[in-house]
């Protein structure tokens, strides 16, 4: 669950904290929730671990909430990661737009402070999508593995940005397989053995509510 633009710093964490207070484990950022006048990056860090904090403290159970840390500058995602790192945050996210160097050098970071990233696919459309050119996102998704990431939004069979069944299976299992075999049905061409390369962590989006939940189990 993630709350829209339009909010302030302060009504933004209300919303994180009613959220997890009422049953759910953890929150997150929308991919172009970074730094608006109306709600700064660092008062919207501030406010989302006070929720987060207190929804646990109240309730007994482990919470969190995704920090999108996206910017213009490597300089500048680093220092807010650092910051929600301070704050207590154990995982922040990045958009896939921020470029493959980017992604792999927060990667990198994230590995090293011992902090969870999670990949959103925002602009992936902009080439994957295209019938005669571009590329799948069954190669994003191997990309994205090899980067480093430990989440990544990796589509659905149901919502509003529904895929094809089988083709979004293929993507599910080029992330969480350690050996994944050639699969024509489901997109997958060649048999591909991943060796020591850390699994990635495939996360259902895009417009899914508690009543499709049956559906995309199958």
């Amino acid at each position: 669950t993630k709350p829209k633009l339009g909010l302030s710093g302060k009504n933004y964490g209300r919303v994180v904290y009613e959220g997890l207070k009422g049953g759910l484990d953890f929150m997150k950022d929308d991919e172009n929730i970074n730094s608006q006048p109306f709600m700064h990056w660092r008062d919207r860090f501030l406010y989302c671990m006070e929720a987060v904090n207190k929804a646990s403290a109240e309730t007994g159970e482990i919470k969190g909430h995704y920090l999108n840390i996206t910017a213009g500058t490597m300089e500048e995602m680093y220092r807010r990661a650092e910051l929600a790192k301070q704050l207590g945050s154990v995982i922040v996210m990045i958009d896939l737009i921020i470029g493959y160097t980017a992604i792999q050098s927060m990667a990198e970071w994230c590995r090293q402070n011992d902090m969870i990233l999670h990949l959103h696919r925002a602009g992936h459309g902009t080439y994957t999508r295209q019938k005669n050119h571009g590329v799948s996102f069954r190669v994003i998704a191997k990309w994205m593995r090899l980067a480093g990431v430990d989440h990544i939004h990796a589509g659905t069979a149901v919502g509003k940005l529904e895929g094809d069944p089988k083709t979004v299976q293929g993507y599910y299992n080029v992330c969480r397989e350690s050996f994944t075999r050639m699969d024509l049905e489901r997109g997958v061409f060649f048999d591909q053995d991943w060796c020591d390369i850390r699994k990635v962590m495939p996360v259902a989006s895009g417009g899914i509510h508690a009543g499709q939940m049956h559906q995309l189990l199958d």
